[in-house]
């Protein structure tokens, strides 16, 4: 039976060819169709809509971009949405925020389907790499079902519990990412704006003990002053910021770093730099020093 899959962007489209090298009889489908040659290439069938995909398939890969996205090729709230889930597992692999996946959930069983929380840890070089992690969330019959899919995507895979605890957890992870980066970048504007050797800078900052994988593309990025290659752009992160935000306050839970990091995303956002990686943060700093002479 061949698996589907479904957005091919930064992240989904090296998932999915990680997933075609391995042998996975694939068919895919993309709202822009130039992302699925490299899959073509690669041995996967192209679909011409997304229900062709349910059509043939059994078990159904989401990387897409939000909620509205998802309701979009799921055909939810239209009379093919039965047809398109029922008796097949879907896998959500994207971020949304938890209320959504909860809502989703819920149809998807009540239609007669399955539903998975996959959402992934790691940015597109280590999917590429095929290195990323999945928070796993949902029915173990389910998660057992698609856990050996996810071996030619993710080097580790981690039992979560119930939906939305996966989009939850990685929620917590990008907050710990987006306060990492920033304050990276934060340094690096102050060590620039003191005159220090930024090479020399960046190589402490990879020796010491807070250097990680992170910080070492971010610092490279930081010091060379390349946001053009892009792991994840400023959009991408101001909207994950915010889905992290309503989740907390819904909590009730504080966040003041977030809060201070949701307000220098979006100065970087109106500066023009929307497209550029998530490094380019430090242009709202660079303002903020200049606004201040």
């Amino acid at each position: 039976m061949d698996v589907g899959f479904i957005g091919l962007g930064v992240m989904g489209q090296p998932m999915a060819l990680n997933l075609a090298r391995a042998g996975t009889q694939l068919i895919v489908w993309n709202r822009s169709a130039d992302r699925c040659e490299s899959l073509r290439a690669a041995g996967a069938t192209v679909a011409t809509t997304p229900a062709e995909i349910f059509k043939r398939t059994r078990v159904v890969f989401l990387m897409l971009v939000d909620g509205d996205a998802i309701d979009a090729v799921l055909g939810r709230a239209t009379s093919q949405f039965g047809a398109n889930v029922a008796h097949h597992t879907i896998v959500h692999m994207g971020t949304t925020s938890p209320d959504y996946s909860r809502g989703l959930d819920a149809d998807i069983r009540k239609a007669g389907g399955s539903y998975v929380e996959a959402p992934v840890s790691g940015s597109r070089k280590p999917a590429e790499a095929g290195q990323l992690l999945a928070m796993l969330a949902g029915e173990d019959a389910a998660i057992e079902s698609v856990r050996p899919l996810l071996e030619p995507m993710c080097q580790q895979t981690m039992m979560c519990g119930p939906v939305p605890n996966g989009l939850l957890m990685k929620l917590a992870v990008n907050l710990f990412l987006m306060t990492t980066v920033t304050g990276l970048a934060e340094a690096a504007h102050f060590a620039e704006r003191h005159g220090l050797d930024m090479q020399q800078f960046r190589t402490i900052v990879d020796a010491g003990q807070m250097a990680s994988g992170i910080s070492r593309v971010k610092i490279h990025k930081l010091v060379t002053r390349d946001f053009e290659e892009v792991q994840a752009s400023i959009v991408n992160v101001l909207e994950n910021n915010r889905l992290i935000a309503d989740a907390a306050r819904a909590g009730g839970v504080a966040s003041p770093l977030l809060d201070v990091c949701y307000a220098l995303f979006g100065e970087t956002l109106a500066l023009g730099h929307g497209q550029s990686d998530m490094a380019a943060v430090v242009h709202a700093f660079e303002a903020r020093t200049d606004s201040s002479k």
